[in-house]
């Protein structure tokens, strides 16, 4: 097998076309994460942004505010992961269909 290095960076260039055109479309991406049972909704960006935080009157309790903080952070941690699952089925669209390196998601 012949290595051609003209081949290899009119890979790597388009490559890099491709993911610059993936990062433009993940701008558009938006996730929403949800706790008990809506009462939380957390909307993020596919750069990983809040965008919005909506909070039921139910889950305002001022004797319990440890709940409503628990809730929050679950409504985060769903919303995260549906943005990681979304970017990695991007990416894997660049890729075609290489699995990313470990981590390069933060996870």
């Amino acid at each position: 097998m012949n290595f051609n290095p003209m081949e290899l960076l009119k890979n790597v260039q388009n490559l890099q076309s491709k993911m610059s055109e993936a990062q433009e479309r993940l701008k558009q991406v938006t996730a929403v994460g949800t706790s008990g049972g809506d009462m939380v909704r957390i909307t993020m960006s596919g750069e990983l942004e809040v965008q919005k935080v909506e909070i039921s009157p139910d889950a305002v309790d001022p004797n319990d505010v440890e709940m409503l903080q628990d809730l929050i952070r679950a409504a985060h941690t769903d919303a995260t992961s549906k943005i990681k699952e979304k970017i990695k089925e991007e990416m894997s669209s660049v890729t075609g269909g290489m699995d990313l390196p470990p981590g390069i998601l933060g996870s």
